[in-house]
């Protein structure tokens, strides 16, 4: 196990690089100029050019790539076009809001998707199954600004049960939980639609096993032949897709964010990418993808923990 955690790190470095290097070029050939955008509409052509040369992009590309690689070995994120923030600083203080809002989905989806994936298995192709598909084919084809507009029209502006945007505290506090629910509903009916999914096939699949019969046969309780004997089995795959969805709820907060108007990571990266603010963004991509790849590193470490045949070794 551990050498295949060392072998997962050392990928991890060669797959930040990529990306890293991608977002750099990506950045800097996409139309815009900072230099403009920071001299705004009354700037000379020299003002520009003496912006270009303070901030280093009046170098070629590789060599602005360089000295942002050699920053990043001595944990230097570098500074913000716009306002000469440290990034890894303005970053550090949004994660929290992005975290807790990440955390509160996959709360949400897990709570309504292995519920309705497991009851859409235990009655197949009854009532309750057409109608928890139907639901679900619904919850991942609704668009999060439309569904988020909707919340916030019926539960904050109608009936005033919640507030209407902000996230000022964590979502273990009363305050951050009322200000959590509407959008923490918002971008965890999508994951919900795809655990239930999941669950659902895999349920199927166990309970139709022979030792799923064996133990029915028994005389085993309904109750236990379900929750301790097929529900463990059917878990693994299910644990792979939460795992993925929670990865993707990091990087995928950026319209929630929006609609609810949360400082998470998400609207940082809209606002630094309109402004053209490479280093701002960069740092964001870099996060947001280490965390992607260390929660499916956790997921197959999960893995063992449940079913101890699988080893890494």
């Amino acid at each position: 196990m551990v050498n295949y955690i060392l072998r997962r790190f050392v990928s991890l470095i060669f797959l930040l690089l990529g990306i890293s290097f991608i977002v750099f070029i990506s950045m800097h050939l996409a139309p815009g100029d900072p230099a403009q955008i920071i001299g705004g509409p009354t700037a000379t052509k020299s003002d520009i050019l003496a912006i270009r040369k303070n901030l280093g992009l009046n170098e070629p590309i590789l060599i602005q790539y360089w000295h942002y690689l050699v920053g990043l070995v001595h944990g230097n994120l570098g500074y913000s076009f716009q306002t000469k923030e440290s990034v890894a600083h303005a970053i550090m203080i949004r994660f929290p809001n992005t975290l807790n809002l990440s955390i509160a989905s996959i709360i949400v989806a897990i709570a309504i998707g292995i519920p309705a994936g497991i009851l859409s298995a235990l009655k197949q192709n009854s009532i309750a199954d057409i109608s928890t598909t139907s639901v679900v084919l619904f919850g991942m084809s609704i668009p999060h600004f439309w569904l988020g507009a909707m919340l916030i029209l019926v539960f904050a502006v109608d009936l005033q049960w919640l507030p209407v945007s902000g996230l000022d505290a964590p979502f273990w506090t009363i305050v951050g939980l009322r200000h959590l629910v509407l959008p923490a509903l918002t971008l965890g009916t999508g994951s919900a639609a795809m655990i239930a999914r999941m669950s659902r096939a895999t349920m199927l699949e166990v309970i139709r096993s022979d030792y799923i019969r064996t133990a029915r046969a028994k005389g085993v309780k309904e109750r236990s032949v379900i929750w301790l004997h097929a529900l463990r089995n059917a878990m693994i795959p299910v644990i792979t897709v939460i795992g993925l969805n929670f990865g993707f709820l990091l990087g995928g907060t950026i319209i929630t964010e929006q609609v609810f108007a949360i400082n998470g990571v998400g609207r940082l990266m809209i606002e630094s990418i309109i402004s053209r603010d490479f280093p701002m963004v960069q740092g964001a991509v870099l996060l947001i993808a280490t965390l992607f790849v260390v929660v499916n590193l956790l997921v197959d470490i999960l893995y063992a923990l449940i079913d101890p045949r699988i080893s890494y070794d």
